[in-house]
């Protein structure tokens, strides 16, 4: 692929991804002009009510919505309409009515069915410039994009794999233990059929990076109430894929003064806390998660923000953010039709629901900051996930990995201004604070009750377990006997409590590694107070 800008104008990709909102969710109400959203007129049916649009969202939910592939298709479809699917089929007809009916009754994220009263805050819209100001601030100050959708219907899992090899490898539905012990154990990690954009950036001679929210204690930098989450919370999903280490991610302690020195990272991927995972809160994170506030990932995207804004790197960057799908919540915006990655013979067969990647996902926010972006721009252009590996491909004259991503879209084109603008904000707006006692913090009865519940088949604790699985084996000299005993240790986690005990053990393991290769890094800054 050809270059498609000078080197010398944007050198520096940084991308968040964050969890679990809709555009209509978080931008429907923020009284930008220009920006196809919903309207106080929307609503969805269920039991004979009508269930509006509404000005001002919870910061929490008491139950997290629905999203897994056929709670989707319920939601884009209509109640029960997940039973029209068949695999390998066409879409029942999508007119965006079931999100409320979806999540009064479904149950598929084992948090329970929410009460009467909070049907309908999945319909519920954020008064985005009092609500979540730094969002606001950086979609007004830079650009806006309307039409970024998840790349498939629901899930997590496949929806981040897209982010980072713009595929799934065929997986529609997120892993059981059993699934991911196939990848992580004997190949220690999911593989793509043509591999991942590290994979290409490796071969390329480019250098790239990983950051995520993990300080003292494998808690929360940013969020408002960090004990709430647990260290589960600080195991990055990325780490699931092949080649990618959890000894080599970097604490965004250091992001700021990392980017005062030589920084040769082209490409820079951060991820958020995801809070209290053992017991299916989210509390305590920074990700955004429809059961956690929203305070500490605006509190992250400032600081991810100001370190950029204030670094030499600044006038020759572009930072990319957005949210890895819907979470369940309301979007009044049919998704259009997809380009199948077409990379059939994946290692692993993931398929399980049949779908063919010919339609995309729920419309999620993404915003997209450079200083040669002019300043309150909507962009209607449309996106998926693949679009972050494209625009690193465009950027640097590198093949695609997929057929999704061969026919993308970039941000590239929005980086319009001759010169960089000298008028972007040095601070952004302080996040609105979050009353802390809307949820109280577990007590020792009730934390007693989760550590005592099974550890799911599948979801984000069983996955977070196996790529500890994974980092264990990268820690160890790989006999076949070590690598014996540490899956015998996983194997015999039958408990939250059991699962949590074991996370602390490995973090200690990688945290203690990373102290000893932290070590050059403070010297250095002791030598260089500059």
């Amino acid at each position: 692929m050809k270059k498609i800008a000078p080197r010398d104008r944007v050198t520096h990709v940084f991308v968040v991804m964050l969890e679990n909102r809709s555009f209509d969710h978080m931008f429907a109400m923020s009284g930008i002009v220009g920006i196809d959203a919903a309207t106080l007129g929307n609503y969805n049916e269920y039991k004979n009510n009508q269930y509006r649009v509404q000005k001002g969202a919870p910061l929490s939910l008491p139950t997290d919505p629905g999203h897994e592939f056929h709670d989707t298709v319920e939601q884009l479809c209509g109640e029960g309409k997940q039973n029209d699917w068949k695999p390998g089929g066409p879409f029942p007809p999508i007119n965006n009515s079931g999100f409320v009916a979806n999540y009064a009754t479904t149950t598929d994220e084992l948090t329970g069915l929410p009460p009467e009263s909070a049907w309908g805050d999945v319909m519920s819209c954020f008064d985005t410039p009092t609500q979540l100001p730094v969002l606001y601030q950086l979609a007004t100050e830079f650009a806006v994009c309307d039409h970024w959708f998840s790349s498939l219907p629901g899930l997590t899992w496949p929806n981040r794999f897209f982010v980072h090899g713009a595929s799934s490898s065929g997986m529609d539905k997120n892993p059981s233990t059993t699934q991911i012990l196939k990848w992580e154990v004997p190949g220690l990690g999911f593989k793509y059929q043509n591999g991942s954009i590290y994979d290409t950036l490796n071969r390329a001679g480019i250098p790239y990076r990983f950051y995520n929210d993990s300080g003292a204690g494998d808690l929360s930098m940013y969020s408002d109430d960090p004990k709430k989450g647990s260290v589960v919370g600080a195991i990055p999903q990325v780490t699931s894929l092949h080649g990618v280490l959890l000894t080599e991610i970097n604490s965004l302690e250091h992001f700021e003064s990392d980017l005062q020195g030589p920084y040769p990272y082209l490409y820079t991927f951060i991820e958020p806390h995801y809070g209290d995972v053992r017991s299916n809160t989210y509390a305590g994170g920074s990700s955004q998660h429809p059961m956690d506030d929203v305070y500490g990932g605006e509190h992250l995207l400032a600081a991810v923000y100001e370190a950029i804004r204030k670094s030499p790197y600044w006038e020759s960057s572009v930072l990319i953010v957005t949210y890895d799908e819907h979470g369940g919540l309301y979007d009044h915006l049919p998704p259009p039709s997809a380009v199948p990655p077409g990379d059939n013979n994946p290692p692993v067969n993931y398929n399980q629901n049949g779908f063919e990647f010919n339609l995309l996902g729920v419309r999620v926010p993404a915003v997209v900051v450079s200083p040669l972006v002019p300043k309150n721009l909507v962009d209607h252009t449309v996106y998926d996930h693949s679009s972050v590996p494209k625009t690193v491909e465009a950027l640097f004259g590198l093949q695609p990995l997929t057929q999704r991503d061969a026919t993308a879209n970039h941000v590239l084109h929005l980086l319009s201004l001759p010169e960089p603008r000298t008028d972007c904000p040095m601070q952004l707006n302080s996040p609105t604070p979050s009353s802390m006692s809307a949820r109280p913090p577990l007590s020792a009865e009730q934390l007693a009750a989760y550590d005592a519940l099974p550890v799911p088949d599948e979801g984000n604790l069983s996955g977070a377990l196996a790529n500890l699985v994974k980092a264990e084996v990268e820690l160890c000299n790989g006999t076949p006997e070590e690598i014996a005993a540490i899956r015998a240790r996983f194997e015999a986690i039958t408990t939250r409590g059991q699962a949590l005990a074991y996370a602390s053990g490995v973090m200690e393991k990688v945290n203690l590694l990373k102290r000893e290769r932290e070590q050059p890094r403070k010297h250095a800054v002791v030598n260089n107070p500059e």
